[in-house]
């Protein structure tokens, strides 16, 4: 097969689990109407932790996604949040590779990664080693905690032959899945991939790990914790959950008669070589891949743009990725509607862009730019349209999520209205 294609490449399926809610129409309704997903903390103490509040998951149920019992006992969260997304994105796409299916196992990927796997089940076999000794450590210890397993599990379920490539690249994974989703499509290795992240790496550990490392909010209102481009602004918020899209040849999509929800038109993907956790504050790398991203995507000044951006709400992002979207986009960057949805979910780092990348989507979809929520303050540095407080109707026809991930790793995702 020729490797030379420009194949189109639609969204058939989404899926979600997040702070917001536990389905796409939950997440998005939440979204518009501004509620903050941020709570405190109670799974465990926090009196040691300088940090009390996370982004939380709340009311999963495994068994509403066709999660059998046994397999829910045995597996991480970060697992379980994205096989339950999956589902979603799946039963939504229509789309089956079983025996009288409707695509070729070998034709459907899976593009799932996470920023840090199976957190949970390190921390708990690393305790039980030290208090118990070695051979109290589970023998599903490895295959539960690796990072790839969840891609794993969801191929095993949706009988996926084909590209499983799970991504790790911090902050920007899941929007460097969804890009390299896109381009695996295109060029013709697969009809369709399930690509996304997952994380669920809330732990007194992780917590003072981003805390000491001067990362994280230690604001202990929940409403007032996580403030992108707010000159208040005091650093991110972890959050967990899981985030899914389904991407699909348009030709393939057009055949079995699926429901499009939107084009996936661009991709950009670019390191800053600059530092292991601070990006680059002229914004010049990251400018670069989000006119990558325009420019596969076709995008001109008469396009009516959304950026969903990064905006984790610490010192050093919100004014290096406003510098960026300046370079990127020059005049038109003040005319185009952006806004961080972290305010109302947190940061969930691996899984951060896919569930953007989302929000973009239904951006979209629905005319309706999400807000920023807590932005009463603006910083003068961060000088665009970040949509303040309230949702605003736009005729959008183009939008893109971007991600910054430590390591230097930037990311950007570009997706047309489908007409």
């Amino acid at each position: 097969m020729c490797r030379c294609m420009n194949r189109r490449v639609v969204v058939t399926g989404t899926g979600v689990i997040s702070p917001v809610g536990n389905s796409v129409e939950s997440f998005w309704t939440n979204l518009i109407d501004g509620y903050c997903g941020i709570d405190v903390i109670t799974s465990f103490p926090t009196d040691d932790l300088p940090v009390k509040g996370a982004g939380l998951v709340k009311d999963f149920d495994p068994s509403e996604y066709e999660i059998e019992a046994p397999f829910a006992r045995k597996q991480d969260k970060f697992t379980l949040y994205a096989v339950a997304a999956a589902w979603q994105a799946m039963k939504q796409a229509g789309l089956s590779a079983a025996e009288d299916g409707n695509i070729d196992p070998f034709r459907l990927g899976v593009y799932v990664g996470s920023g840090i796997g199976g957190f949970t089940t390190q921390v708990r076999e690393t305790e039980k080693i030290l208090s118990d000794g070695p051979k109290w450590v589970s023998p599903l210890f490895i295959p539960t905690m690796i990072a790839n397993i969840a891609a794993g599990n969801i191929a095993i379920r949706h009988v996926a032959c084909g590209p499983c490539l799970p991504v790790v690249t911090a902050c920007a994974t899941s929007t460097h899945a969804l890009g390299e989703a896109f381009r695996a499509i295109k060029h013709g290795y697969a009809d369709a991939i399930i690509a996304g992240g997952t994380e669920a790496a809330l732990l007194p550990l992780s917590i003072a790990g981003f805390a000491n490392a001067k990362a994280l909010s230690r604001v202990e209102d929940p409403m007032r914790a996580s403030l992108p481009f707010n000159k208040n602004r005091s650093g991110f918020v972890m959050s967990e959950g899981a985030a899914i899209l389904v991407f699909e040849e348009y030709e393939h999509a057009v055949a079995r008669g699926a429901h499009i929800i939107a084009e996936v038109c661009g991709y950009g993907n670019t390191c800053d070589a600059h530092h292991v956790t601070a990006p680059r504050p002229d914004g010049k790398t990251q400018a670069a891949a989000v006119r990558q991203a325009l420019d596969e995507a076709g995008y001109t000044s008469d396009d009516v743009l959304y950026i969903n951006a990064h905006g984790t709400g610490t010192a050093l992002n919100d004014p290096a990725e406003t510098a960026a979207f300046k370079l990127a986009l020059g005049e038109d960057a003040y005319k185009a509607h952006v806004s961080s949805i972290k305010g109302s979910i947190g940061h969930m780092l691996g899984a951060a862009g896919a569930a953007e990348a989302l929000s973009a989507v239904l951006a979209l979809k629905n005319g309706i730019v999400p807000p920023t929520i807590g932005l009463d303050e603006v910083d003068p540095e961060c000088d665009l349209d970040y949509t303040p407080n309230a949702p605003v109707e736009v005729p959008l026809t183009i939008a893109i999520s971007d991600s910054l991930g430590f390591g230097g790793h930037n990311g950007c995702i570009a997706f047309r209205k489908f007409k």
